[in-house]
């Protein structure tokens, strides 16, 4: 039966299993390793000190050979091909690069076994800080890995039922000042699709959208809501059920560049004019037939803010945690001004400028980046 002891400062290391068992460092190294000759009772002894002191083997203990350990973090993202979260890597690999660290880059998936998966698998190759873009709701495992020395700070949603830096962008108030945009050129009848309304900036960004409807006086219409598109495919066929209906919206507000692409490609297959703004700008926006207006939010500035905070955790700050949020931007281009049929420019509000900041009201216990 594993003996009490005093917790140590710092991760736990095998001597201190060792120490709380009370049997030899090799018996340890043993039951670790997998390894025959130790007793059952033994052995169970063993990984009881281990859950009890969180101890977690650390796969390249012998040696730095494989590149991986003091002079790495780890950065957690749903999925590198997205244009997105590849912005947001490239900006944490340039200010890491400056330290001389090396980032090794894994993929959630949007799964949040996954996301746990590669986090402790991360963590078993001592990396010296994670950045994580979450999925789960609950991080407080994460708790005991702080407290034994590794930075963590988390990008683009905050973590759940825990306190850590966070770096985030204001969903509700650029989706707001999107739709606002639309009803300002006539529009009532503005569709939105989004992705699954467990993902923070999902959620943000449909309150957003409710919002700016509500203050204009305009019920939201069941028919003219999906919370289901997880792809490019489904944002089309969804937008495409949606403009053959009875009825069709005048206007879609896009929660994401993935239903942005959706939803261009069905109203290009309906050979009908109409608007769209949609959230987060992409390379290709400003180039199509109609160019896409969009609400932008500075990504890269997002990672690399991401990246200096938690290069200020690893050098020792200790303060309270921190998080910030970075405005957004309106950018005209041409789709979210094209009026409702049988409207003209001057049968509605007034026509803003080409880009406009966005910022919502301050809210207790955050910041606000400048713009």
């Amino acid at each position: 039966m594993a003996t009490q002891r005093q917790a140590t400062p710092g991760r736990p290391t095998l001597r201190d299993v060792a120490a709380l068992a009370g049997v030899s460092f090799k018996t340890v190294s043993r039951v670790v390793n997998g390894e025959p000759g130790v007793r059952p009772a033994t052995a169970e002894g063993v990984m009881v000190a281990i859950r009890e002191l969180g101890y977690r083997p650390n796969v390249i203990a012998s040696s730095l050979r494989k590149g991986i350990g003091h002079d790495t973090i780890g950065l957690v993202i749903e999925d590198v091909s997205n244009p997105f979260f590849a912005t947001i890597a490239r900006a944490v690999e340039e200010v890491t690069r400056e330290r001389g660290l090396l980032v090794i880059i894994a993929s959630s998936d949007e799964d949040i076994t996954r996301e746990r998966t590669v986090i402790d698998a991360l963590i078993s190759r001592r990396v010296r800080g994670l950045l994580i873009v979450p999925i789960a709701r609950d991080h407080r495992y994460l708790a005991r890995e702080m407290l034994h020395g590794t930075a963590v700070v988390f990008l683009d949603r905050p973590p759940g039922r825990l306190q850590a830096d966070t770096v985030l962008v204001d969903n509700a108030a650029g989706a707001r000042a999107a739709v606002e945009h639309l009803i300002a050129h006539g529009h009532r009848r503005i569709a939105i699709l989004t992705d699954k309304l467990e993902v923070y900036t999902m959620a943000e960004r449909y309150a957003g959208y409710l919002a700016a409807l509500d203050a204009a006086g305009i019920t939201a219409h069941p028919r003219l809501i999906s919370n289901a598109c997880h792809d490019i495919d489904d944002a089309r066929s969804t937008a495409m059920a949606m403009l053959l209906s009875d009825a069709a919206p005048t206007a879609f507000f896009a929660t994401n560049n993935i239903m942005t692409t959706g939803i261009v490609n069905a109203v290009s297959e309906a050979g009908q004019q109409t608007a769209l703004v949609g959230f987060d700008d992409f390379a290709l926006a400003p180039s199509l037939a109609t160019p896409v207006t969009v609400v932008r939010a500075d990504h890269e500035r997002l990672g690399r803010l991401g990246a200096e905070m938690l290069q200020r955790r690893m050098d020792g700050w200790s303060g309270k945690p921190e998080t910030v949020t970075l405005p957004v931007r309106l950018v005209e281009r041409g789709s979210g001004e094209i009026r409702p049929p049988g409207q003209t420019r001057g049968s509605s509000g007034g026509r803003a400028g080409p880009q406009q900041d966005v910022r919502a009201r301050p809210r207790m216990g955050a910041r606000t980046a400048p713009a």
